[in-house]
């Protein structure tokens, strides 16, 4: 099992990786577009730019253990700073750049949540809690689904949504972060944290009550809606499970 996790750790930084890569490279040998022409496009490839390189920081220097762990079962991996290092490159995915291929994205993604699903696994068999940690493990999916990705606007006041925009995608990778480390370090049976609840239900209201007009993020609003609903339920079922 725990080879199992940490290959599919492993699965979502190169897939993630290579796509963010990709996106950059072919923007760079676009004749038609510039890199850093200001803006929006600046922003988001510059954030992207710094998170990849991050990340291969983190990899390279604070998770020795994990390059072990993937053929030897006895190796301990330091979880807590391997899922902030998943967090720190879901960053780059949360930036529309040019040429993004969204399906290899959630293909990056679904590694993850399989990996979360096998440590599920392994905390039931030792905390016995199996209902609250499977429906914090869905909870916590839907929660991710939520974090809206940074598209330009047009809208006349973009530059405001803009830095709202930004700052609740980073403010929900941040708490989706917490949440995926509790999860490792065996801490999964209750993630309904009520600060990444709010954060979630007023961050994307406002970002997609903003855009309204322009385009409805379908997407967004859709799990947002079912974030809502499983967290209220959730409050609810725990109080008596």
């Amino acid at each position: 099992m725990a080879i199992a996790i940490s290959w599919l750790f492993l699965l979502y930084f190169v897939i993630l990786f290579a796509e963010r890569v990709q996106s950059l490279v072919r923007l760079v040998k676009d004749p038609e577009k510039k890199f850093l022409p200001g803006g929006f496009d600046s922003h988001v490839n510059s954030v992207s730019v710094l998170s990849l390189i991050s990340s291969i920081v983190l990899l390279a220097f604070f998770n020795g253990n994990f390059w072990a762990s993937l053929f030897d079962s006895s190796a301990v991996v330091n979880y807590s700073m391997l899922t902030i290092t998943a967090g720190v490159i879901l960053v780059s995915g949360m930036v529309h750049t040019h040429y993004t291929i969204a399906p290899v994205q959630f293909a990056s993604y679904g590694s993850l949540i399989v990996a979360m699903a096998l440590m599920t696994i392994v905390n039931v068999k030792t905390s016995g809690l199996a209902f609250r940690s499977w429906y914090s493990l869905a909870y916590v999916t839907l929660f991710s689904m939520a974090i809206p990705v940074m598209y330009e606007s047009h809208i006349e006041k973009a530059k405001l949504f803009h830095a709202i925009e930004a700052f609740a995608s980073i403010a929900l990778v941040a708490f989706f972060t917490v949440m995926l480390r509790m999860i490792f370090l065996g801490q999964g049976a209750n993630l309904l944290l009520w600060p990444a609840f709010i954060i979630a239900l007023v961050g994307d209201a406002i970002v997609l009550a903003m855009r309204w007009k322009e385009e409805v993020n379908s997407f967004v609003l859709i799990f947002l809606i079912a974030t809502v609903v499983a967290f209220i339920a959730g409050l609810i079922l725990f109080a008596f499970i």
